[in-house]
């Protein structure tokens, strides 16, 4: 089979999402694991739809949310699209959100197949014990959005969440980047003190620090359990506002088994597929990465990550038997 970019060990990449399991099968994998999406309660998600709405005033750019359904339709899509697991992502903008919205999260898990159950936290006196609560019942990851929160994530309130979550190795996936807007507290060196304090902390920098891409695999070679997710990166809207190095694909070569699928699903403004088209060209763009590392970020290593576990492992179609 020849892709799109040449290359005969790459597939095709996806022409619409429609084609988004061809793409799938034609790796050879049993699904994708998407390890940023967002499920929130209704009340909640439609604040965050109306915030999208009004984002020429917030970004200075539109942002029409691609997936505006009810949930059972959100959750069939990614069915569709072939995605076997995924980490429902919920997060806080205030106090006394954190232990509800968690509590939600994990009632969804429970009755959502393909959502593995996750968490999330706010500097808080009792941020601790529902978290605690959260990893003793299961979850695989935490959200912790500094900016929306708008929160120091050095607060030591956060002290004990941190290093709980270092003893339990459950990763928190973390947005502490600039972009899409700055942040009182946002930026990759503020979070660096929080590793510095906490090296065995496994970390997920969310959207791999846009628009400190260079910094996020700063942080990646500094600190080994430190990974990035994909989401919105090197897709044609994100490219706009947060250009890539024109090095990239070669800069993922030492780090390709510490990249995972992220698509910041259902509120993004483009399809599904458009980003795993970014990510094929990345593959394409350098021979050191090719079939094996889209086999591994779209699917091994956020599986790795998230705990899930593989009986139905597919061969891929490319290996010799």
């Amino acid at each position: 089979m020849t892709g799109a970019h040449g290359n005969p060990a790459l597939p095709t990449p996806p022409a619409d999402d429609a084609d988004v399991s061809r793409y799938v099968a034609d790796l050879g994998l049993p699904g994708l694991v998407d390890a940023h999406v967002h499920f929130l309660p209704e009340r909640v998600l439609r604040k965050v739809w109306a915030y999208f709405d009004e984002a020429e005033t917030h970004y200075g750019m539109p942002w029409p949310v691609q997936y505006r359904t009810p949930e059972p339709d959100r959750i069939a899509t990614l069915d569709k699209f072939g995605v076997r697991a995924f980490a429902p992502l919920v997060y806080p903008h205030k106090p006394g959100m954190a232990r509800w919205l968690t509590e939600w999260v994990t009632e969804f898990a429970a009755q959502t197949p393909a959502a593995v159950p996750t968490a999330t936290l706010y500097p808080e006196p009792d941020v601790a014990d529902y978290l605690g609560t959260a990893v003793e019942a299961g979850a695989k990851l935490v959200k912790v959005h500094v900016q929306v929160g708008a929160f120091d994530p050095r607060d030591p309130l956060l002290r004990q969440a941190w290093g709980l979550l270092a003893d339990a190795g459950v990763p928190a996936i973390v947005h502490c980047g600039h972009g899409p807007i700055r942040g009182e507290h946002t930026g990759l060196d503020i979070f660096a003190e929080v590793l510095a304090e906490h090296p065995r902390l496994p970390i997920v920098l969310a959207h791999a620090g846009m628009p400190d891409f260079v910094g996020a695999l700063d942080l990646m070679r500094r600190f080994e359990r430190v990974y990035i997710d994909t989401t919105m990166v090197g897709t044609p809207f994100s490219l706009r506002i947060a250009p890539l190095p024109a090095d990239w694909p070669a800069r993922l070569v030492d780090v390709a088994d510490r990249v995972v699928l992220g698509t910041d699903f259902p509120n993004i403004p483009y399809p599904y597929h458009e980003q795993l088209q970014a990510i094929a060209g990345w593959a394409a763009a350098d021979d050191r990465l090719g079939r094996d590392f889209l086999r591994s970020v779209l699917h091994d290593a956020p599986a790795r990550l998230l705990g899930v576990a593989d009986p139905d492992v597919a061969t891929d179609p490319a290996d010799p038997e």
